[in-house]
């Protein structure tokens, strides 16, 4: 396969950057996106060019790290599918591919397809944790649990916290990650004392940071590799509504 790829080149945070055109040639269908990637780099290493910095770590759609919007689309537009996931079958030979960074205002570029995403991180500092001490490993039958809720927990616990949903929404909305993370916890035994307080400081944090509102568009589960679905932001609505109103009570 011989491709044109028109990827986004910005020295640093400050750097205005612009789209570069590269040719790929001799693609196998078999490769990765990121190896093809690496592919490319090494012929731009070769002649003593820059590299294109992008980020990547476990390259099997675990850890979220692959943030690149392809085409127009998080992550290439495969269902199910990371960046590191998506392979070169799934484009035409002589095909023009466009790569760029997310594009979030809370998520500024670094370099290149690089972006800061330290935003998630202080949003979970600001509470996704359960922070009693639980000692050592209980029996997993300690604490009962509900198959139901087990598999709502699951479900939430799936994100990987990529910040696809950030970049595919026309407000930049991090709804679909805060709900997932909120609802992991807060469905289960473990997490129901701290419960109002994580949701009330997650939100807080999530605004803080600079996210968009929702608006319920979709895009948000459309993209996640994950699947995560938007009835988790209902969630999150209904536990904020509820943590709001007790802190409310509290106070008088």
């Amino acid at each position: 396969m011989n491709l044109t790829l028109k990827i986004w080149r910005q020295k640093n945070a400050d750097d205005a950057g612009e789209f570069v055109t590269y040719q790929a040639n001799d693609v196998s269908p078999d490769m990765s996106f990121l190896e093809m990637l690496d592919v490319v780099n090494e012929g731009l290493t070769s002649k003593g060019d820059s590299p294109i910095a992008f980020d990547s770590d476990c390259r099997e759609g675990i850890c979220g790290t692959c943030s690149l919007v392809i085409n127009g689309t998080p992550h290439g537009g495969q269902k199910a599918t990371t960046a590191c996931q998506l392979h070169m079958r799934h484009f035409q030979d002589g095909e023009s591919i466009t790569i760029e960074p997310w594009r979030a205002r809370p998520f500024p570029v670094i370099r290149d397809l690089i972006v800061n995403r330290q935003a998630f991180d202080k949003v979970i500092q600001s509470g996704g944790y359960v922070s009693a001490s639980t000692g050592g490993n209980p029996d997993a039958n300690a604490i009962p649990v509900s198959k139901e809720n087990a598999d709502t927990a699951m479900d939430a616990a799936a994100c990987i916290g990529c910040g696809a949903c950030v970049a595919a929404c026309k407000n930049a909305s991090a709804m679909l990650f805060v709900s997932a993370k909120v609802s992991h916890l807060g469905t289960l035994p473990q997490g129901q004392p701290e419960k109002d307080q994580r949701v009330l400081s997650m939100v807080q944090s999530m605004d803080e940071a600079g996210f968009g509102n929702c608006t319920v568009t979709g895009a948000c589960e459309a993209v996640c590799p994950k699947e995560i679905s938007l009835d988790f932001i209902s969630r999150l609505n209904r536990d904020y509504a509820a943590a709001v109103v007790k802190s409310a009570w509290k106070g008088k």
